[in-house]
This record gives C-alpha cells, structure tokens and sequence, in this order.
C-alpha cells in the first residue's frame, strides 16, 4: 500500500485525486493534506478519508477546523504546514496539486525527504526546473507528470532511448475561444471564459486554456521533465482532446498516447506507476464514436501567451518565474472583473519587457523575482 500526502485536497486535481484514492482503498491511504479557502469541503474529506495531519492556509480556519474534526486527526497552518504535510514521515508519494509557485518550497522538501513527487503544480517546474530536477537526480526521486499531457509523453517514452528522440508534440484543446479571432475577444466575459469545451478544471487553469498561458507552461514543463531543447517541443490545436500527446523518434515514428478527457487517468497512472490497475469508472475510449480527430498549427500571433513562453523558457534564468508571477496575477484580476481578456496578455508582455534576466537564479533570487513582478502587475492594474 502506498502512503500519499496530498497539496491542494479541495481543488480540481485534489478532488479527482481522492477520487481515485477511494476507488482503491487497498492500493492507497491519505495520511496528510493540505487545503486552501473550502474548509466545509475539508470537514467532509477529513471525515471521509481520516488523514493523520491537515494543513489550512490560515490561523482562522485552524481554529475553526479543531472544533469539527475527530481528535485524532493533527491540524496546522501556513507555510509551515505546507511544509509538514509534504514531508509527512509515513507518506510514500507527494502529489502537488495545490496552485501558484507556493508549491515551491514544499517539492523541494518532500524531494529532499525522499517521497517520490506526483507533480500537478506547473509553477514548480516552470518558476526553479533547473533546482527541482537537479534536487530529484540527487536524491534519486522520480518526478511523476499529472498532467494529462506530460503523462502521455512520459508513457509515449516508457523503454525508448532519449538519444532517439527527435520531438515532442503537445497537444492543445485551444480552450474556450479556440473558435474566435482575435478581434472577437474584445469584452468577452468571465463567464464565457470559464466556459471550457472539453476539461473540468479550476478557474485558474481555465483561463490560462483560454490564453493559451496553459500550454506555455506546459512547454516550459515538458523542457524539464523530459530534457528536451525548445526547437523540439511542438504544440498543435487537437479540439477533442482524445490524443493527449505525441513522441516523434529520429526513424519518423510517432508514438501518441489516446483517452478520453478524464484526468483521473493519468492522476492514477502516477499513483501506480510503474504498475496499472483497472480503471471502471471512467469512459472507454470508442474511435468510431468519436468519428473525426481534428488538428490545426498553432498561430502564434492568435496566442500570444506561447509565443511569451517560448521566448521566456528559451532565455531561462529568472524570466519563466516573471512570466508565471505576471500571469497570476493577471488572471486573478481578470476573474475580479479588474481588467479585461486581452489585458491579460499586455500585463505579461509588460513585466517580460522590463525585467533583466538573471542566469541560474537561487531559490532566494526566485521568490525575490517572484514578489517583484507581482508588485508591479498590481502597479499596474
């Protein structure tokens, strides 16, 4: 039996985490978690699944939870709580699911704790990759993708040799305004954005599908998972988001990995890795249902976001971290009604352009950067 400590309890990957953790209740144990603002549903998952430590993110709901909670179960808070539940000593596997570059800190400590890391968090790796994975060959710990696109890869690769790779091809559902240009997305509202076609996530991750911001990232993400150059990352728009990813080899085989959009999939197949176990409770993948896979090239002037992603995974340094830093804190105010879709993408375009890029930054220098950029984003809304 695996022992899991789990970042983000309450979000959309958290969710589906448990999800699968309570199909396989010989297989899994929730031992710690953490939570955010939904402390009602943290009641309802505690009850549920009996973790041993807690984490909430404030003092408030610390002393709220110690009243409706069995003894038994330890609560803390903050940072530090963070801290404990990523290094929780029975845990085997450390899934991150929480969202922003919070969940920084607590990789690199589970990592150096040696958990083995089910990473959902993109921040983590597009903000530190270069100290996030020389920590994981250090400490000989497998970094395991959760995303629906970094699984496919990893799976496309599983017994090939990397000397063989010749490109990785992401694909992209082009999120909920794939169909307009970009002179449609003048005063589209939050809740068309919200609107995804294909995938139940978060807010957060819903707009950055809109923007594109998402698979920037993504691209960021695989560069560090996979140690692959930029010029051979591809991104193509898949609007049925049945293939999730593609490996091209240096013979011009490809290799794709298929399924329906259900990340309760991959999130189990991290969990299980590097075994499968039977999943009954999501949808069997019928081609001849589905009828037609369409594809298109990724116009970069349409979604500008990938072409800031690009450009900042290919400077490196502290630039990705300016870019994710200025890309919260533009969809937070685009979700409040305090900016507008496009300008979105102008807050980021203007932090890249004033910042000087600092070459292997420090833990240290990142939260600087990171702090930086959200204080002029905020100068700026």
């Amino acid at each position: 039996m695996k022992h899991i400590s789990l970042l983000g309890a309450t979000g959309s990957i958290g969710t589906q985490t448990l999800d699968v953790i309570r199909q396989f209740p010989e297989q899994f144990k929730l031992v710690a978690m953490s939570v955010g603002k939904n402390i009602d549903l943290a009641i309802k998952q505690i009850y549920d699944f009996s973790p041993q430590l807690v984490s909430v993110q404030n003092k408030e709901d610390y002393e709220k939870l110690l009243l409706q909670i069995p003894e038994r179960t330890k609560v803390v808070y903050g940072s530090e709580g963070l801290l404990e539940v990523a290094t929780y000593p029975s845990s085997d596997v450390l899934v991150n699911a929480v969202l922003g570059s919070v969940g920084l800190g607590p990789t690199i400590a589970a990592i150096k704790e040696g958990k083995t890391i089910a990473i959902a968090n993109k921040e983590t790796l597009v903000t530190a990759g270069h100290i996030v994975t020389k920590e994981a060959k250090n400490y000989q710990v497998p970094l395991l993708p959760v995303d629906s696109e970094h699984s496919a890869i990893y799976q496309c690769l599983n017994g090939e040799r990397q000397d063989d790779i010749d490109r990785l091809i992401l694909t992209a559902s082009g999120g909920s305004f794939r169909d307009r240009k970009r002179e449609q997305l003048e005063g589209v509202t939050v809740e068309e954005a919200l609107n995804h076609p294909n995938w139940s996530m978060g807010a957060k991750i819903t707009i950055d599908s809109a923007t594109m911001m998402n698979k920037g990232l993504e691209v960021i993400e695989a560069h560090w998972l996979f140690d692959i150059p930029y010029e051979k990352i591809d991104v193509v728009l898949h609007k049925e988001s049945i293939i999730h990813s593609m490996v091209e080899f240096i013979d011009r085989s490809v290799i794709a990995q298929l399924g329906t959009p259900d990340m309760r999939v991959p999130i189990q197949y991290a969990l299980t890795y590097p075994n499968r176990l039977e999943r009954t409770a999501s949808e069997r993948l019928n081609l001849w249902e589905i009828g037609k896979l369409h594809f298109s090239k990724l116009d970069f002037e349409r979604f500008r976001c990938m072409a800031y992603a690009y450009e900042a995974g290919r400077v490196g340094g502290t630039m990705p971290t300016v870019l994710n830093a200025a890309n919260e804190e533009a969809v937070a105010a685009f979700l409040a009604s305090k900016i507008t879709f496009l300008e979105i993408e102008y807050l980021i375009e203007a932090a890249l352009e004033r910042h000087q890029t600092i070459s292997l930054p420090t833990l240290e220098t990142i939260i600087e950067v990171d702090q930086e950029t959200r204080t002029f984003i905020h100068s700026r809304i």
